[in-house]
């Protein structure tokens, strides 16, 4: 791996080497998708999503209708950790990862709001390279801040060198002009520090020093306390406001002088005039964002299947994040669902979500535990710190299988699995057009503008047909027509645009690519003799299957 000096872009292997993503249609699934039987409160959401699928694909089947409207994306990828490319060398698995991750990457910006961001965990593995890569993509003037979050809370005597206490959150704002964070709330420890000794009848203050060791040209005079003790700044100090502004305090009554009036005056800052939140740091302990143990305990507490998740994020750290970064109503998206924390969480804040995941435990976790908090049954996690009672659902999407496929002689054809409504919808998608068939005209399947439709039909069409499409459009309006084959002048209709499937989408995409996921088991051994070779990303595939995490990180 090199850094360009003059772009400042990371190169690698492979790195101009780009999938052609086919546009995929969601097929949804009443039977998976599953809601409240009622109402618990006016800001239920039933429109969330649950995608099942690879995440690559999923990401491009939400482009056309989601683009710019995700406010917060929140990803937890594999962290390359090695463990996952055992008959590879460092440099060939680094450049596979950076290009999984890249493309995946190019999407979330696009589905990202103006508002928006991205919030990415990752270890010190990878952080560095992709920090880099995302100045790239999102560009290095909205990196917003690098958090350390601590995963675990005892340090590891076994480890070899330093044992790994915690993993970083890159932030990334989509335009940080545009981007707005919220603050936290304040914690009980906070307030703990404010009291009301002399009973000031403007509530709890707590004393804050007033002299300091910066140089003030006003700060260098004494002050005499009610009980006639005179004081001075300490040697090297001065007090940090102006004589006028000493007395004024005093007139207010905001001094404090201890509780015999004897002591070095102190301002009384009051609770009632405090910001009620607390600007978010660059370090977030377990105890305010939670930590890998207490995440495996959250899963375990569900009585799902058997726990095939090595390091779950809590959900103490989405809460977090969703806090800052989102409001009530707002959407979030997670292309690396796992064990559904994301949604989950998301969910008992009333954010909508829309969640992806292709391993099966998208079954056997995900669709449960979700079940759970429509229901109102999980009252772990963040449940009880914003009363969660239930409410709300979840639609289930799978993504529909390639358009086109090869029949037994090679050549592509439209896949025998798609019914009509189903062509029409990918077509649509393809071409740009939202599907939106007519029940008043049946050549209506879509439309681009107001005044442009597109009509798709497996017919061949004759001329007398046309010219009756024609007829029916009219003047001032447009119709794209998608047929498998005609007969005649199609270039005489003014009002109309003809052309063939498949022939109009072959060189488009990349057909019957199903898996863009990093699966190692599909990549071919290598020769221990032979010279390093390196493995493009269409080889690897792409990833998710493979979610080698860091190995068996949580807290002892």
């Amino acid at each position: 791996m090199s850094m360009s000096k003059q772009k400042l872009e990371l190169t690698w292997i492979g790195k101009d080497a780009r999938p052609k993503l086919e546009p995929r249609i969601l097929l949804g699934d009443p039977e998976k998708s599953y809601h409240a039987k009622h109402r618990v409160s006016g800001a239920d959401f039933f429109d969330n999503q649950l995608i099942f699928g690879d995440n690559l694909l999923a990401l491009r089947a939400l482009e056309q209708e989601y683009t710019g409207k995700v406010k917060c994306v929140f990803i937890d990828p594999p962290y390359n950790t090695g463990s996952a490319f055992t008959h590879y060398d460092d440099g060939v698995e680094h450049s596979i990862w950076l290009s999984l991750i890249r493309d995946r990457l190019e999407i979330i910006r696009r589905l990202l709001s103006e508002d928006g961001s991205l919030w990415i965990t990752i270890d010190d593995n990878e952080c560095h390279y992709l920090k880099v890569l995302c100045d790239e993509i999102l560009g290095r003037a909205n990196f917003v801040a690098s958090i350390a979050w601590q995963k675990v809370y005892t340090s590891k005597n076994s480890a070899k060198l330093f044992s790994a206490m915690h993993d970083h959150v890159l932030v990334y704002a989509k335009a940080k002009d545009n981007w707005h964070l919220n603050q936290l709330p304040r914690s009980e420890k906070q307030d703990r520090a404010y009291s009301n000794p002399d009973n000031d009848p403007r509530g709890l203050w707590k004393s804050t020093p007033l002299h300091a060791r910066n140089f003030y040209s006003q700060g260098s005079y004494e002050v005499t306390s009610p009980t006639g003790r005179t004081f001075s700044p300490p040697p090297g100090r001065y007090w940090a406001i102006s004589r006028e502004s000493f007395d004024n305090l005093q007139n207010d009554g905001r001094l404090w002088w201890g509780r015999d009036g004897t002591g070095t005056p102190n301002k009384k800052s009051f609770l009632s005039e405090v910001k009620q939140g607390v600007s978010p740091s660059t370090i977030w302990f377990y105890d305010e964002a939670g930590h890998n143990a207490e995440a495996k305990n959250e899963i375990n507490s569900l009585a799902l299947s058997k726990d095939v998740f090595i390091t779950p994020k809590p959900e103490k750290l989405i809460r977090q994040v969703l806090t800052i970064a989102t409001n009530p109503g707002d959407l979030v998206l997670d292309s690396f669902a796992g064990s559904g924390t994301t949604g989950a969480v998301a969910h008992k804040m009333g954010r909508r979500w829309i969640m992806v995941e292709l391993g099966e435990h998208c079954h056997t976790h995900i669709i449960p535990r979700l079940k759970k908090v429509i229901d109102g049954e999980d009252q772990g996690g963040i449940s009880k710190a914003v009363n969660w009672q239930g409410g709300g659902g979840f639609r289930y999407y799978r993504l529909a299988p390639s358009l086109l496929q090869q029949d037994r002689w090679g050549q592509w054809i439209i896949n025998k699995d798609y019914n009509a409504e189903m062509l029409a919808a990918a077509i649509c998608k393809l071409e740009g057009f939202t599907y939106a068939p007519s029940d008043a005209h049946y050549w209506q399947h879509g439309k681009s503008t107001e005044n442009d439709f597109i009509y798709v039909t497996t017919q061949s069409l004759t001329p007398e047909q046309l010219q009756a499409l024609s007829d029916e459009v009219g003047e001032g309006r447009s119709l794209l027509v998608c047929c498998s084959a005609f007969r005649g002048d199609a270039n005489r209709y003014a009002n109309l645009t003809v052309k063939k499937i498949p022939k109009m989408v072959l060189s488009r995409c990349e057909w019957g690519h199903d898996d863009y996921s990093l699966n190692v088991e599909n990549l071919p051994m290598q020769e221990k003799a032979a010279p390093k070779q390196a493995v493009t990303p269409q080889q690897a595939g792409l990833f998710e299957e493979q979610r080698g995490k860091d190995s068996a990180e949580g807290a002892a």
